[in-house]
C-alpha cells in the first residue's frame, strides 16, 4: 500500500451521535457540517414553518415530526482530517437501526442535556459503546438554559454509567448568566455572546485571567475557579489509554443551538480521536485498515433514499485498503464476483458519485437486492465474514394486509423492501401465509405505514395481535406444525425458520414443560 493511501487512512475519523431524543443530537451534527463547511446555513430540527430542515433529517416523515428516525451519513473536512459522522436515530423504537451502526464507528460522541442529565435511551446506547470498548466523547449540551449543577453532572456520568470522567472544560454561569467556558485543556476563557476577537481570554500560570476583565468581579466566575481547583485536586487524571479503550469519557460543555464550544470541542477531539481500528472476522482473525485489499461490511439498506427513482442504497463501512469505482469485488455469503460501478459519498439525501474511498470511509451502493445488512464484500482473492451485526426480537406483531387488493403486487414488494432495511421483521402464517410484522416500539409500524403509502402508493390495514415472546428453534427437525395453537403460533421468518410468538411468558413455560426436546432462542 502506498505512503499516500495509508496517509488518507489515518486522516479518517469516523464516529456516531448518540443521545436521547431532543437532547440536541442533530442539531449538533448541523454545527458540525457548518463548520466543515458542508453546509452555509445550519437548519434546526423544529424549524417547520420557515421551511429549514436539519440536513440530516432526510425522510418526509422526520421533517414533519421533527425527530430523526433514520440513521443519516454525512462526510466533511476539517484541518486536514476527513470526517465521517453518523446521525443515529435518537427514538428508542429505532434503536436496532442505532445499535447496527455503533458498529460501523470508531468512536462515538455522547450528547447529554444539561437539564435532564443521563436519560434512559443514553444508557442503552452507552452499553452498545461499552461493550465494543470505543473511546466516547461527551457534550453537556444546553447550557445556555437553566440546567443542574456541573458537578452533578459529573457525578452522573461516573454512577449510572459507570465511567471516569475528566471535564476539558467548565462552564462558568449557566441559563440567562452563562458567561462562557474555563477551558482547562486549552489554557484560556471562551466567552459566550461576544466579538469574534475577544472570543478567547489568556489564562496565567495560576490558572487565573492573564488579562483584567469585568468577568472577573463576577460570582460564576469566582464559582468557576472553586469548582476548577477541586477537580484538580479530587478529580480523575486525564488518561490517554483509558480513554482509547472506552474507560473515560472526556467532558465538554457548551450550546449546540448557539453554536457555543462546538468548534473548541472538534477540534479537541480530532486530537484524541482515534484513526480507522482494526476488525475481527466470524474467524477471529484480525484484518487492518492498512492491509493491501480492499474489504468492507453493510450494515445499513436504505430504499427510496431518492423516491423519484425508487432506489435502494447499501452503505458500506470500509475495514480495510482502498475502494476505486469499477473494482471487482466477491460478496462473502454468496461466492458471487460483480463490478462496484454505482457508489455514492453522503451529505444526508445529497449524494456525489465516489470515485476512490479508503478504509474508516462509508460509501454507499447502489442495491438491485443483492445485499443483506450484515454481507461482508472484499477484493481480494480470499473471501471471509466479519462479525454478525446484531439482530433484535421484536415484542410487538400486526397483521398487515392491503386495503385494495389489486395493489397485492407493490404491497408485497414495498413490505420486503422494507423489510430488508432492518427496521421490521418479517414473518408469514404456515397455510394461510398471512403477513405479520414485528418491532421493537410501535413508531417503527407507523413510519412503515407512512412510507408504504407515500413510496409504494399502497394503503395498508394493520391488525395488532399484541405482544408476543418470540423465539427460535435451535433444533428444527423436532418441530412439528401440530404444536402451533393460538397461545404458541407457529409461523416463518424471511429466512424460512419456524418461530413461535408466544402469547405470554406462561404460555412459553407451559410449551417447554410439554415439550422439553425442543431448544428454544431469542436474538437480542
Amino acid at each position: 500500500m502506498t505512503k499516500q493511501v495509508q496517509d488518507q487512512i489515518q486522516a479518517r475519523r469516523t464516529f456516531a451521535i448518540i443521545s436521547h431524543p431532543d437532547a440536541g443530537k442533530t442539531t449538533m451534527t448541523e454545527k458540525l457540517l457548518f463548520f466543515g463547511g458542508a453546509i452555509r446555513d445550519a437548519g434546526t430540527v423544529k424549524a417547520k414553518k420557515t421551511g429549514k430542515f436539519a440536513t440530516s433529517d432526510w425522510m418526509e416523515i422526520e421533517k414533519q415530526r421533527g425527530i430523526s428516525v433514520t440513521s443519516s451519513v454525512m462526510q466533511f473536512d476539517y484541518d486536514d482530517c476527513r470526517i465521517n459522522i453518523l446521525d443515529t436515530p435518537g427514538h428508542q423504537d429505532f434503536s436496532e437501526d442505532t445499535y447496527r451502526t455503533l458498529m460501523a464507528v470508531d468512536s462515538a460522541v455522547m450528547i447529554v442535556d444539561a437539564a435532564k442529565g443521563i436519560e434512559a435511551q443514553t444508557i442503552k446506547l452507552f452499553k452498545v459503546c461499552r461493550l465494543r470498548g470505543i473511546p466516547i466523547f461527551t457534550f453537556i449540551n444546553k447550557l445556555d438554559r437553566q440546567g443542574k449543577e456541573p458537578l452533578e453532572l459529573m457525578e452522573e456520568l461516573e454512577e449510572v454509567l459507570g465511567i471516569e470522567s475528566y471535564a476539558m472544560n467548565w462552564p462558568i454561569g449557566m441559563g440567562k448568566e452563562f458567561l462562557g467556558i474555563y477551558d482547562r485543556f486549552n489554557n484560556r476563557v471562551e466567552q459566550f455572546r461576544t466579538d469574534e476577537k475577544e472570543r478567547f481570554l489568556p489564562l496565567d500560570e495560576e490558572g487565573e485571567l492573564a488579562v483584567d476583565h469585568s468577568m472577573k468581579q463576577t460570582s460564576y466566575y469566582k464559582q468557576a475557579l472553586e469548582d476548577i481547583m477541586l477537580l484538580n485536586e479530587a478529580g480523575n487524571d486525564f488518561d490517554l489509554e483509558k480513554l482509547k479503550n472506552g474507560k473515560m469519557t472526556p467532558v465538554f460543555f457548551g450550546s449546540a443551538l448557539t453554536n457555543f464550544g462546538v468548534q473548541t470541542f472538534l477540534e479537541t477531539y480530532l486530537q484524541f480521536a482515534p484513526t480507522p481500528q482494526p476488525r475481527k472476522t466470524d474467524a477471529e482473525e484480525v484484518i487492518n485498515p492498512v492491509s493491501e485489499e480492499f474489504s468492507g461490511f453493510i450494515f445499513k439498506i436504505q430504499a427510496n433514499m431518492n423516491p423519484a427513482h425508487r432506489d435502494r442504497i447499501a452503505f458500506v463501512r470500509i475495514v480495510s485498503g482502498k475502494f476505486e469505482r469499477g473494482m471487482t469485488v466477491t460478496l462473502s455469503r454468496t461466492g458471487k464476483t460483480f463490478k462496484l460501478t454505482q457508489s455514492t459519498q453522503f451529505l444526508a439525501d445529497d449524494r456525489e458519485t465516489v470515485d476512490v474511498a479508503v478504509a474508516g470511509d462509508i460509501i454507499g451502493l447502489h442495491d438491485t437486492g443483492s445485499y443483506q445488512i450484515g454481507d461482508t464484500i472484499v477484493g481480494g482473492k480470499k473471501t471471509f465474514n466479519y462479525e454478525k451485526l446484531p439482530q433484535f426480537t421484536p415484542e410487538l406483531f400486526v397483521r398487515v394486509t392491503a386495503k385494495n387488493v389489486m395493489k397485492s403486487k407493490h404491497f408485497h414488494k414495498g413490505i420486503m423492501q422494507l423489510v430488508q432495511e432492518g427496521a421490521i421483521q418479517y414473518y408469514k402464517t404456515l397455510h394461510t401465509e398471512d403477513v405479520i410484522l414485528g418491532a421493537v416500539g410501535q413508531l417503527q409500524f407507523e413510519v412503515f405505514e407512512h412510507r408504504m403509502k407515500n413510496e409504494y402508493n399502497v394503503e395498508v390495514r394493520m391488525e395488532s395481535i399484541g405482544n408476543k415472546i418470540a423465539r427460535w428453534i435451535q433444533n428444527e427437525s423436532e418441530v412439528k406444525e401440530s404444536m402451533s395453537s393460538p397461545r404458541s403460533m407457529l409461523v416463518r421468518d424471511r429466512y424460512d425458520r419456524y418461530v413461535f410468538l408466544f402469547e405470554n411468558d406462561f404460555a412459553m413455560r407451559w410449551f417447554q414443560d410439554k415439550n422439553e426436546n425442543i431448544e428454544l432462542f431469542s436474538l437480542l
